[in-house]
């Protein structure tokens, strides 16, 4: 029994869902999303809240009723809210420009790494004195997001030894002490 999917997705103020065909959509100030619902899940809005129900109890259907829940939750708060994602520069002569769509890195590679985002994507650098460059990343759509921060991410990760690399803000990294001095 799913306890996530039992519970209602809210629905804020300026904020409209509809649920027609298999197809949910969102719409708010932030934008507007939509999500195709497969297998035996019932959505329907009613009072304010989204509430999904399941058909029947089969394995497949028990483990997409959460999961809907958790999408349909993720578009009603992008829509309203929106998401954040920062993402820091450790290392020496990393720098990242910010201009429109495009992302210029500089990671200690001989060419300068440039990016196309999404249009869904807003995108900034800033680079303050003595502190890392830092990338920031603001969207309605949670998988987008995510799966740009995760691109962005994989031209440098953070290594365990000195640290440097591309990290999530207030990531830890876990370290490793270096080769023992030799005899």
């Amino acid at each position: 029994m799913s306890r996530i999917g039992k519970a209602p997705v809210n629905v804020p103020d300026g904020v409209t869902v509809t649920a027609a065909d298999g197809v949910v959509k969102v719409k708010g100030p932030k934008g507007e999303l939509e999500q195709e619902i497969l297998g035996a899940i019932e959505c329907k809005v009613e009072d304010g809240q989204v509430i999904l129900e399941r058909k029947n109890e089969e394995k497949p259907t028990k483990a997409k009723h959460g999961l809907y829940r958790a999408l349909i939750n993720n578009m009603v708060e992008g829509v309203s809210k929106g998401f954040v994602i920062k993402q820091e520069l450790i290392g020496v002569g990393y720098r990242a420009k910010a201009s429109g769509q495009r992302l210029e890195l500089a990671l200690g590679y001989s060419h300068p790494i440039v990016i196309e985002l999404p249009a869904e994507i807003k995108v900034s650098a800033e680079a303050a004195k003595g502190q890392a460059p830092t990338i920031i990343l603001e969207s309605h759509d949670k998988q987008l997001i995510g799966q740009v921060a995760a691109k962005i991410r994989s031209f440098r990760k953070p290594e365990p030894y000195k640290g440097k690399g591309i990290r999530f803000a207030g990531e830890q990294i876990r370290r490793k002490a270096g080769k023992a001095a030799g005899k």
